[in-house]
């Protein structure tokens, strides 16, 4: 049986790609970090069908031990401080989670399990001010947050370290994939429960920054699969994963209220307190390389993942009444 590392298995990705890899029929050993609390919540339905065990993205000597004691076969690192507005107002914290903290996973596999094949989620907030259109593996990096700064960092240790000691170690320069597991305080999971909260009544408006930022949006369990077929590869490669379709914040506001039958104009308000300070205004992929080298395709469209997140989110809503 095919073991897998997951760090990051609480969150959205970490959960869909769980899913995956246990249909799959793999073993799955999900990391988290040690706290008072635990926030199982995307997990919970898994739980007696995978092992969890405690590590640190700051601590090398805990990730040490568990790369020696689980021997997986693959290790996909999904674990970071991955809000970008946090990153401005937590910079080294995000430096040392998302940048180092790859370091320290990569050193441990070097040290005690090198035969393991590893997973880097890189991001395009890497390409920040884009030099081209759309963003390609040769585009080059111009990050435009500390988050990006971070990720940019994380790839290229990624490749150093494959270049250096012969690890399989692979980036997947993934675009925005959203789904309803996403986090509240990311824009599409903020704008879908906003919108639930509206229909039925528990909110009236929405504040929210840049209308006009566009962003290529994907469905995050169709973006796990990518990850997974980056490590089935003979040889390791970096590959952008994306829709190769650009979607403005303003159209994703039209499309969530639209779901529900509501006019977003009469609900949305515009606040200079959620502008960045430095903006990325448009990311779009060109994936052309996975379809062609992984055989992968979205399958999930941008207006039928808006409308299965207000969906969710409704649901959610209306069980708690």
């Amino acid at each position: 049986m095919t073991k897998a590392l997951i760090t990051g298995v609480t969150g959205q990705d970490g959960s869909y790609l769980a899913e995956l890899l246990l249909s799959k029929g793999y073993e799955v050993v999900g990391v988290v970090r040690r706290t008072s609390h635990h926030s199982y919540e995307r997990i919970e339905h898994l739980l007696d069908r995978i092992e969890v065990v405690a590590a640190d993205l700051l601590d090398q000597h805990s990730l040490t031990v568990v790369l020696q004691d689980t021997q997986p076969d693959e290790v996909y690192n999904l674990a970071a401080q991955s809000y970008v507005p946090t990153s401005w107002t937590q910079p080294v914290l995000t430096g040392e989670f998302t940048a180092l903290g790859v370091t320290r996973i990569l050193e441990a596999i070097r040290l005690v399990h090198p035969r393991a094949r590893f997973y880097q989620a890189s991001s395009s907030e890497m390409f920040g001010r884009v030099t081209e259109t759309p963003q390609r593996e040769t585009t080059s990096f111009y990050p435009r947050s500390p988050y990006g700064v971070a990720k940019v960092y994380g790839h290229w240790i990624t490749v150093n370290y494959r270049e250096s000691y012969g690890l399989y170690a692979v980036s997947g320069i993934l675009f925005n994939h959203e789904s309803p597991r996403r986090g509240i305080e990311f824009v599409t999971r903020k704008v879908t429960d906003g919108v639930a909260r509206i229909k039925l009544g528990l909110a009236r408006q929405i504040k929210l920054g840049n209308l006009e930022a566009r962003r290529d949006w994907g469905f995050a369990g169709d973006y796990v699969d990518a990850m997974w077929r980056m490590l089935q590869q003979p040889t390791p490669q970096d590959y952008v994963i994306g829709t190769g379709r650009a979607h403005s914040v303003r159209e994703l506001v039209e499309a969530a209220f639209g779901h529900v039958g509501l006019d977003w104009r009469e609900h949305v308000v515009t606040d200079p307190k959620f502008m960045r300070p430095a903006e990325v205004d448009l990311l779009m992929a060109d994936a052309s390389k996975a379809r062609r080298e992984l055989g992968w395709s979205p399958q999930v469209a941008f207006r039928e993942l808006i409308a299965m997140m207000v969906d969710a989110d409704l649901e959610r809503l209306t069980s708690r009444r």
